[in-house]
């Protein structure tokens, strides 16, 4: 278990560092080095005590060693000298292994403070090496620190994600294991582990080995397992059967120190580019294990010429590479973007086909914010296994909305993770087609579908929810009926011509679309008819009934809201709905609610026309014949109260999210100072964009609070105009209104629209955390008001940013009200948790409805 001290040190080690070398990368790999330095001197030291000698500091090298390094009486110059030229001279040590010299060559020290590396060595010479699990899982620990690797365009797999792939994979001790984008070797440490737990009689983990939350999954509490049923021929096959490569050599030295600390004295991870490099293409594996990287380089991969589908994209040609190089039993758990699901591109047709033809044997799709605060990208795990691919005649797909931790930038753990249920279902139902029988999978979380139908028009679409709705009318244990019955009568409006204002008293309005689109009726968005036109107006808004969007974009088509008074004085337009229902054994807001649902949405995207990218739209007899379920009365007003309440409590949190603000008490002693003082602009207009860099717009993050929402590399944004290029920590402030109380802080090198500000400050005066504070707080936006409003286009400039006076209290006084200011925040951001929580209840209490099996009621009529 990773005890807190081992823990504590790792954070302070990086709190030195983080003034010189603020890159968290970087910071790994100083720590790495160091780590690696001092175990060196400890194997020296454990040598001589049970009578051995010396042989990584030794002949020349002995000057080098550790305990000399650090000894009292050692000046900070004299220290900084001696490290600096031993990571240089380290490379040529005839006494270190050559995993050693791999891990040194092109190690260095980035700066040259003689205090700040004092203060790190002595944090270091705190760790003691022993081969311990403690010691691997601290530096797992250190590796959870690294966010985007935007030069090779690939994001960290959370740990419980990978070890939910390696489960269901279930890699065995004598097998050939890879991950051909291993990264820091996560794949590689979670297979060994798998394997060590598979072969050991002590299985309850001391006392453990219960099944976990996901949420419980984490670097605190990992299980125990001795591997004790392993022979020592058996270990020696499992080190040398686990392989890795990575195209950087920075990922290959961390990879090597991992699995080095795990117990691997000579792991096999090498620097190599399995996509434009053909040495190794003989080499297959029976396991293959990945997360490779999402993005190509502006101009594409150009890659050798043995691939199967011909392709310039990373994210085909690795799994193309993947697929083929598996072993005839063998099998693959791949992270993929969506468009390898869907994309229409004959690339991705091809191997989509490929793989369901050969490869392919389940599809899980991932909730969009599982690589939160990195990137926002939506992904799925391919699931290939060559011999259920060649039993079976059907695929299955599995929906994970919930993977134990929250869907903010902050990934908090929370409860009823659907991973261990998917896992579950999923190993069963290749196990039932590994025996020979042709299972069908029918459950909330998952289904399979005949590769037939997946074939059917060509592009073999891999989008599971495509193919539910069959699934969904068969289990709901309530009658299932067309919304033909339900609804009375469906009355839409007119085009009229209007003015684009807000009515005045006694003028008549029509609706714009997105008066229901966010779900909750808004009568104030609409526009005021020309008196002419009143007369050819109908449809009023009416208490009871539900407004349905007919015509939208592909997301909203559809979208509904409840109505819950009467709107004499507004008209419904031509793309809008009205529902009448009239049966006294339907609850209008039951139906609401049903209609608003995941599992409706899928089938309006079923029946909806238009084309994809543009508007769709849905005809009324396609809305009609919808089938829903349809309980009791009493069941339908139990449903729509227990969902009441569980808004109350959203309304609340967002409520407490919207109108929190940071508020400054300022004392009358402090200066108030321009903000150009202290603070300035750190970055560049260009238009030579590295598209595999980070880029940051207004959709990037969160209004009022700072909290980044994503990030997403520029080839990813589609970045093609002049933008900001900056480098190390800056605060990202929007500088065009309504996006002035939008901004966060990132410490890294990439891009912002050139509709903010790369700012940082005077560091010796005044903190960054600081600045932001005030330039979210309402007395800064009173004191800007003036300029976007008197402008033609609604902006601040850099003189009016930089003329701005805020308060500037000491540095000590700036950095105790942030870390007030941080603690009052962490509450407020507990209601994000919170929103995400209740939403889940609220879908969950729709989905019972659709759970079980009926006989819809044309079956019980013709019974």
């Amino acid at each position: 278990m990773l005890d807190s001290d081992t823990k504590r040190r790792i954070n302070t080690c990086r709190d030195i560092l983080v003034g010189k070398v603020p890159d968290p990368k970087s910071q790994v790999e100083q720590i790495t080095i160091a780590l690696i330095y001092k175990f060196m001197d400890d194997m020296d030291l454990e040598s001589e005590e049970m009578g051995g000698a010396r042989t990584f500091f030794a002949g020349e090298f002995e000057r080098y060693a550790w305990a000399k390094l650090v000894a009292p009486g050692v000046g900070g110059q004299e220290m900084l000298n001696t490290y600096t030229e031993a990571l240089t001279k380290m490379v040529e040590n005839p006494g270190i292994p050559e995993l050693f010299r791999s891990i040194f060559r092109n190690a260095y020290l980035p700066y040259r403070d003689p205090e700040t590396l004092r203060s790190f060595l002595r944090e270091i010479n705190g760790f003691t090496y022993d081969h311990s699990e403690r010691l691997g899982d601290a530096f797992e620990y250190l590796l959870s620190v690294l966010g985007s690797q935007g030069d090779a365009g690939q994001f960290r797999t959370p740990r419980h994600i990978i070890d939910f792939m390696v489960e269901i994979i279930d890699p065995k001790k004598d097998e050939v294991i890879l991950d051909p984008a291993c990264g820091t070797a996560g794949f590689l440490i979670s297979s060994y582990k798998h394997i060590l737990k598979a072969n050991s009689t002590d299985t309850a983990g001391n006392g453990e080995g219960v099944e976990r939350d996901a949420a419980e999954a984490t670097l605190d509490s990992p299980l125990r397992y001795s591997g004790d049923l392993l022979t020592p021929e058996d270990r020696l096959r499992l080190a040398s059967n686990i392989h890795g490569y990575d195209i950087s050599p920075d990922m290959v030295r961390l990879s090597l120190v991992n699995l080095y600390l795990h117990g691997f004295v000579d792991p096999k991870v090498e620097e190599y580019d399995t996509l434009t490099s053909d040495d190794k293409w003989g080499e297959t594996a029976d396991v293959i294990l990945a997360n490779p990287p999402f993005m190509s380089p502006k101009g594409g991969i150009k890659p050798h010429n043995r691939f199967g589908v011909p392709s310039k994209r990373s994210e085909v040609l690795f799994v193309d590479y993947i697929a083929e190089h598996l072993n005839p039993k063998g099998r693959a758990a791949i992270v993929v973007p969506e468009g390898i699901i869907f994309q229409s591109q004959s690339a991705y047709c091809d191997l989509r086909r490929m793989l369901v033809d050969k490869y392919l044997a389940a599809v899980i799709s991932l909730p969009a914010g599982v690589f939160n605060p990195y990137s926002g990208v939506k992904t799925s795990i391919l699931i290939l296994d060559r011999t259920v691919a060649k039993a079976g005649d059907s695929i299955a797909f599995f929906k994970v909305e919930n993977d134990g931790f929250g869907l903010g930038a902050q990934r908090r753990a929370i409860k009823g993770s659907q991973l261990p249920q998917v896992k579950a279902e999923l190993i069963a139902w290749l196990d039932a087609v590994h025996g020979g029988g042709e299972v069908v999978l029918e459950s909330y979380l998952g289904h399979s579908v005949s590769k037939t139908r997946i074939s059917d028009g060509g592009d073999y679409n891999l989008s599971g929810e495509r193919y539910r709705e069959d699934a969904t009318q068969r289990n709901s244990i309530f009658p299932i009926v067309p919304l033909s019955e339900v609804i009375s009568s469906l009355g839409s409006g007119v085009s009229v011509n209007s003015e684009n204002r807000i009515t005045k008293p006694g003028e008549f309005g029509i609706l714009k679309t997105s008066a229901v689109t966010s779900g909750i009726f808004d009568p104030s968005e609409h526009k005021a008819i020309l008196p002419e036109e009143v007369e050819r107006a109908k449809c009023s808004p009416k208490r009871g009934s539900i407004i349905i969007s007919r015509m939208n974009t592909e997301a909203l088509v559809g979208a509904s809201v409840y109505v819950d008074a009467d709107y004499p004085n507004l008209f419904l337009p031509d793309r809008l709905w009205q529902t009448v229902i009239t049966r006294a054994d339907v609850s209008a807001r039951f139906v609401h609610l049903v209609i608003s649902s995941e599992l409706y949405r899928t089938k309006i995207s079923n029946v909806c026309g238009g084309t994809s990218g543009s508007m769709k739209n849905i005809g009324k007899a396609q809305f009609l014949g919808i089938e829903i379920p349809l309980p009791p009365l009493e069941v339908q007003r139990e449903i729509v109260a227990e969902i009441e309440r569980y808004q109350s409590i959203l309304d609340g949190a967002r409520a407490v999210l919207e109108n929190y603000r940071p508020h400054i008490p300022i004392e009358t002693s402090w200066p108030i100072v321009e903000i150009g003082k202290f603070c300035s602009l750190a970055g560049k207009i260009t238009t030579d964009v590295d598209l595999s860099k980070p880029y940051f717009g207004a959709d990037s993050f969160e209004a009022n609070t700072g909290n980044l929402l994503k990030m997403e590399t520029a080839e990813n944004q589609r970045v093609n105009g002049p933008v900001y290029e900056f480098s190390g920590r800056r605060l990202l402030y929007s500088k065009i209104r309504p996006y002035l109380n939008k901004l966060t802080i990132v410490d890294l090198e990439g891009y912002c629209s050139s509709d903010m500000y790369p700012l940082t400050v005077d560091e010796a005066v005044a903190d960054l955390d600081y600045l932001a504070i005030n330039l979210l707080s309402d007395s800064f936006q009173t004191a800007i008001r003036g300029f976007y409003e008197r402008a033609s286009i609604p902006k601040i400039n850099r003189g009016q940013l930089f003329g701005t006076k805020i308060p500037l209290p000491p540095l000590e006084t700036q950095q105790a009200i942030v870390a007030e200011i941080k603690a009052e925040q962490a509450l407020v951001a507990a209601n994000r948790d919170l929103i995400a929580r209740f939403e889940m209840k609220i879908e969950a209490a729709i989905a019972r409805v659709w759970g079980g099996a009926k006989k819809t009621s044309s079956e019980q009529a013709a019974a």
